[in-house]
């Protein structure tokens, strides 16, 4: 599906034509704490029935790590309002709540004791407009959505929760804290990496990756400085590398970062570039390990292609200029007991890991965490 991308400006005219052309008379709007910082939004928000007649329902129901029964509670509201559009304001969380929301919706029972996973459902066709209020998630551009269940991390993937439009607001970025700016920016670079190598690679996502990491390394000062143009170039970059993860899907940075985030409690973007920063290179001394059915050389040339985008002349140097930038941004390494080492070792989804070029057992992955984290 092709993804529209409208601006601001004009008071947020195209916001009012997503509307009318879509014949939206109720609108759901998941968004978080967010959307307190994007007070013009707020307003056009809060002022849309009044001037349009049509009504927002707002949903803020849900954790940073939205769980199953918080999406139930978005359900419930959505049919109960009979909403007939939805709009998704905020950063990776709100975007996921909305797009399960979405999807669930349609399906038939209240859902209860995980009645709507492990099913793609038919999907529906219900108006559904982004606003990422971070640069990195890249969620808006993907067909992907994590929830938890009882603790368990979900992943639900159907073409009908990528969002028909986006909107790109850079003045929602303004009031982002500076470790939030570093740490979601490190998630899109992430996301741009291992679709870069996945083993479902295209020349098509490639091209994102290229695109999207040039973007990021191009903008990383003017955008970590408050500029506006760095704001609107790292929307765009987290969105590129959006698309690129759409298409090949994370890696085995991803698979490993996840227990990270939980164990010491800090964001995925920063626990994501920790993991890639020691997985590029490894993976680079261990190609004779490669899966991809493209071949050892194919990979070979995949990682030194990559080093050269990263700014290096080939893996290695790229690999070194990669750990340079992720040590200016100055992302604190957490320390690792034994017994934290043991529980992430068995952590890692071994479906994430068929996604990874070179071939991980379980000795490499605890040595892979020994070099990631600080250890006893």
């Amino acid at each position: 599906m092709d993804q529209r991308i409208i601006s601001p400006d004009d008071d947020y005219r195209a916001v009012d034509e997503w509307i009318r052309e879509s014949g939206i008379k109720r609108l759901m709007l998941v968004c978080g704490s967010s959307i307190g910082y994007q007070k013009e939004l707020n307003g056009y928000l809060e002022e849309l029935e009044d001037r349009t007649g049509t009504a927002v329902i707002r949903f803020s129901d849900f954790r940073p790590n939205p769980d199953y029964e918080d999406v139930l509670k978005g359900v419930s509201r959505f049919r109960e309002k009979e909403c007939d559009g939805m709009m998704a304001v905020g950063g990776g969380s709100a975007m996921d709540t909305a797009k399960c929301i979405k999807l669930f919706t349609t399906m038939e029972g209240s859902g209860e004791n995980g009645a709507f996973l492990g099913t793609d459902g038919e999907g529906n066709d219900i108006p559904f407009l982004a606003v990422p209020t971070t640069a990195g998630s890249g969620s808006e551009a993907t067909r992907f959505a994590v929830i938890y269940h009882k603790g368990k991390k979900q992943s639900i993937t159907h073409e009908c929760i990528l969002p028909g439009t986006v909107l790109f607001d850079p003045s929602g970025l303004v009031s982002l804290p500076l470790y939030q700016k570093k740490s979601t920016m490190a998630d899109a670079l992430s996301h741009a990496m291992e679709a870069f190598w996945s083993v479902n690679s295209t020349e098509e996502s490639r091209e994102y990756s290229k695109q999207a990491i040039r973007l990021i390394l191009e903008n990383t000062e003017s955008y970590l400085a408050g500029g506006s143009e760095g704001h609107e170039k790292m929307l765009l970059a987290a969105n590129i590398a959006g698309r690129a993860i759409n298409i090949a899907r994370t890696t085995a940075g991803h698979a490993m970062c996840y227990k990270i985030t939980g164990l010491f409690s800090i964001p995925h973007g920063h626990a994501a570039i920790l993991c890639n920063r020691i997985l590029y290179p490894w993976m680079i001394q261990n190609t004779d390990k490669c899966i991809d059915p493209r071949g050892e050389a194919y990979i070979r040339n995949t990682f030194d292609e990559l080093g050269k985008v990263l700014g290096g002349d080939d893996a290695q140097s790229g690999a070194d200029m990669l750990s340079k930038t992720v040590e200016k941004l100055g992302l604190s390494v957490p320390a690792a007991s034994v017994e934290q080492l043991k529980e992430l070792k068995i952590s890692v989804n071994p479906e994430r890991l068929k996604n990874n070029p070179i071939q991980l057992d379980a000795e490499d992955i605890e040595g892979l965490y020994r070099k990631i984290l600080v250890t006893e």
